[in-house]
């Protein structure tokens, strides 16, 4: 048995330990809530975005009558032979499974699609290490390579979800774009953790390109919490008083929808297929920076769960060592006047 002051040490230790833990989810909680403000502010003019572009399918020639050909290049479907992956994770760890389960998703996409030439953008210090012990980085590969199938990084971005701003998914959206019209890739995934509340998660791989439907996300893989993470992010959401509900946005999006439901015949200034073809590249860089804000705001709520979640079993310990410490405290007294009775016993 270790001796008093060996446990009383260890005590010490944990109840610093429970401190940072504590401190640390606190400070998750603080961030969660901005985020979530940050994505619901950036909600109403993607909202309208989206329903403009949808005012203009209705008014817009946007396939050739008599091929049936999309005339936009966002438009076009091709055979997914090159694709390319954006992988977005945190650039922190102590947030339990959250890269985890978010390389396992990339990993399960890239196994699903093997024989086809893949592209990573990593996005997060998490994700580009983990990739880069797996795949080679390469400069992007022309569509007229004839290289053999491969899975390559051509991209990186590490530090930039700490203060993310729209110049970010603005320049990732671009450059996407000029590489999926000019044929050098066929279709565009994102890997990210769709944020809703604390207990309304999931995992998801979007298709962002090409767009099947304006303002429909086309899901290629899909993960739900599980029940038992559901109640511990709960639990951890009543204990730092951050909000377990979504938003109610309903009012916004119904007064939203409206424009592009209305029958009236808008006059645009520009005509109406070249406004679609302005609008359409804007309508993919909301997406990925939507699809950011979400991974952001889901990275917090997982660090404030696996913080309350190391709280908790810090204080399970110290109670566990407090009574380690005071049974070999009655050992030793114990022994001492067993000691003590023994020496009067031999004395008398």
């Amino acid at each position: 048995m270790p001796n008093i002051l060996d446990i009383r040490r260890r005590i010490r230790s944990v109840t610093n330990t429970r401190q940072i833990t504590k401190a640390m989810k606190m400070v998750s909680a603080a961030k969660l809530r901005r985020a979530q403000e940050r994505a619901l502010a950036a909600r109403p003019y993607a909202q309208m975005l989206t329903n403009v572009l949808k005012s203009l399918v209705s008014r817009a020639e946007l396939y050739d009558p008599e091929t049936g050909e999309a005339k936009h290049p966002l438009l076009a479907e091709r055979p997914e032979n090159n694709i390319l992956l954006i992988v977005v994770t945190g650039d922190k760890g102590l947030a339990g499974a959250f890269n985890t389960n978010l390389l396992k998703a990339a990993t399960r996409f890239l196994e699903a699609k093997a024989g086809k030439n893949i592209a990573i953008e990593a996005i997060g210090r998490k994700g580009r290490d983990f990739l880069r012990r797996r795949y080679k980085s390469a400069p992007p590969r022309s569509a007229e390579s004839q290289d053999p199938p491969a899975v390559t990084i051509v991209g990186e971005q590490v530090g930039v979800l700490s203060k993310l701003e729209y110049a970010t998914a603005g320049d990732l959206a671009r450059a996407v774009i000029e590489r999926y019209s000019a044929g050098e890739i066929d279709a565009v995934y994102m890997v990210y953790n769709e944020f809703k509340s604390v207990i309304s998660q999931r995992l998801i791989v979007a298709r962002i390109l090409p767009i099947e439907q304006v303002g429909e996300v086309t899901v290629a893989q899909a993960e739900e919490m599980t029940l038992k993470e559901k109640e511990r992010a709960l639990e951890a959401a009543r204990e730092a008083g951050v909000g377990i509900r979504p938003v109610d946005t309903h009012a916004l999006d119904a007064a939203a929808a409206r424009f592009a439901a209305a029958p009236v015949d808008y006059i645009y200034e520009q005509p109406a297929g070249e406004l679609f073809s302005a609008l359409l590249p804007k309508y993919i860089g909301i997406e990925i920076f939507h699809g950011l804000l979400e991974s952001v705001a889901a990275e917090h709520a997982a660090r404030m769960t696996a913080m309350d979640a190391a709280t908790n079993n810090a204080t399970d310990m110290i109670d566990s060592l407090t009574l380690a410490m005071n049974r070999a405290r009655q050992a030793k007294i114990t022994k001492e006047i067993i000691e003590i009775v023994s020496g009067a016993a031999a004395a008398s």
